[in-house]
């Protein structure tokens, strides 16, 4: 990896210009106040250039601050598309064109992990990577037993790279509170470090797999392959084909399309009452449509540990919202549960209007996902003006991967274009929806107690158009 910066020095000069650049934009822009701009025109100016230096810093880096900026993606929410779209761009053209490593150093932390007799665990091992990440490669194999298998192996010097990099960017983060004015950055960035620390680890990914392919053994519509051996920098599963979700995406049908949407937001809902962990990585290269029409999951190193289910706190926002319920008992459930800080005051009918659009998917008995609708959805949520209810919202850390989940598979969701029952899909796994509060420990009804229909749950109207 050549292209990549290297040196620290280089890479602490590029990150420590973030505030400095902050702190000339702000004295230009208390010049223009003083000159007679209107301030919100002058804070909207500042709130852009720093969000374009912001991702442009981080997308010429590579390693660690790729990764750093794949779990940034949170404050996407904060921009505008016109700055939010090429900073996605770069990240994945920086992954994409990650060199792979050399054979020799893969074989080096193949013998540092497995011993140095390691070939004998394989009897057949590809050298030439099969898939690449921002921290690790996967190759191709045949266990001794004779199982294909998937053999992923962390960079040397991946981890180190992660944390030095996030190091730096939690000293700048109050660049992150212009953006959103209503966020409270200090322990989103703490929650983020520990997050992706974990994701370093191969031992407690392999774990997480395993969770997932036991709660859906045997299931007839979600496929995970089960792990066969774990290190700290490698992980062996059983090999899975299958038609990459990137691949439906671009040339599937539409009954291909449709079934992979329902599939992936049935995964999505049904694991933390199933397993007691959410996929927190949701992007198309994570998942197969397999040829029996099971969906196929991979990579497991992101993963939200809820042992209680889904909170119930969705169910409850859902139901008001879906209801057109009292807004006032909207805005207290979001400040008991965070989402508003006790300093924020937020308009009730802003609040409702800007609600109202996201819980469509789940108002009516079927919905089709598209590029448009995402589109739109971004614009009013990226809006930079003072008055947007977006960027006086607070995200509580423990949300945080349950909110980049929902981000990202909704992205997914309009690449795939797909529509079927999403409302009964939901609903069926949804704790607290209905007039009735949750249950007193908090914890979600069981799947045979929740085939879809709530007690008390209003019609779904139809679906204009």
């Amino acid at each position: 990896m050549s292209d990549m910066p290297r040196r620290a020095v280089t890479r602490t000069v590029k990150l420590a210009a973030l505030p400095a650049g902050l702190a000339g934009r702000t004295v230009l822009g208390l010049g223009k106040r003083l000159g007679g701009r209107p301030a919100e025109i002058v804070a909207h100016e500042i709130q852009q250039r720093t969000a374009d230096q912001i991702f442009r810093v981080l997308g010429e880096l590579k390693g660690g601050a790729l990764k750093v900026g794949q779990a940034l993606s949170i404050f996407e929410a904060a921009l505008p598309p016109e700055l939010a779209g090429p900073y996605r761009a770069t990240l994945t053209r920086l992954q994409e064109s990650a060199p792979p490593l050399p054979a020799g150093t893969v074989h080096r932390v193949l013998a540092a992990d497995l011993g140095a007799d390691w070939r004998d665990e394989f009897r057949e091992f590809d050298d030439r990577p099969a898939a690449a990440a921002s921290i690790g490669q996967v190759h191709r194999a045949v266990w001794q037993d004779g199982r294909p298998v998937a053999v992923k192996i962390q960079y040397p010097g991946a981890g180190q790279a992660l944390l030095g990099d996030f190091a730096q960017i939690s000293r700048v983060g109050r660049l992150f509170g212009v953006l959103m004015p209503g966020l409270e950055v200090k322990p989103l960035l703490a929650e983020l470090r520990a997050r992706m620390a974990e994701e370093l680890d191969y031992r407690l990914e392999a774990a997480s797999q395993d969770a997932f392919a036991t709660a859906y053994a045997g299931d007839p519509d979600i496929f995970v392959p089960p792990t066969v051996y774990a290190t700290d920098h490698v992980l062996v599963s059983e090999w899975m084909d299958g038609t990459p979700l990137s691949k439906i995406i671009s040339d599937g049908t539409q009954e291909q399309r449709d079934r992979a949407g329902l599939l992936l937001v049935r995964l999505l809902f049904s694991s933390p009452a199933r397993a007691g962990l959410l996929h927190a990585d949701p992007h198309p290269g994570n998942f197969r449509l397999l040829d029996d029409g099971r969906l196929g999951v991979l990579d497991f190193g992101a993963v939200d540990r809820l042992p209680s289910g889904l909170p119930p706190l969705f169910g409850r926002l859902l139901w008001l919202v879906h209801t057109d319920g009292d807004v006032a008992t909207i805005e207290a459930e979001l400040r008991e549960n965070g989402f508003l800080r006790p300093d924020v005051r937020v308009d009730l009918h802003a609040l409702r209007d800007f609600l109202a659009p996201l819980a469509d998917p789940s108002r009516f008995e079927t919905f089709k996902f598209s590029r448009e609708w995402m589109r739109e959805e971004a614009a009013r949520v990226t809006d930079l003006r003072g008055a947007n209810v977006a960027r006086q919202l607070n995200l509580p850390p423990s949300y945080i991967l349950i909110h980049r989940v929902s981000t990202a598979g909704i992205g997914v969701l309009c690449q795939l274009e797909a529509a079927g029952p999403f409302r009964a899909e939901v609903l069926r796994w949804m704790p607290g929806y209905g007039p009735v509060g949750p249950p007193a420990d908090g914890t979600a009804a069981p799947a045979s107690a929740r085939s879809g229909v709530t007690a008390g749950e209003p019609p779904a109207p139809a679906r204009p158009g």
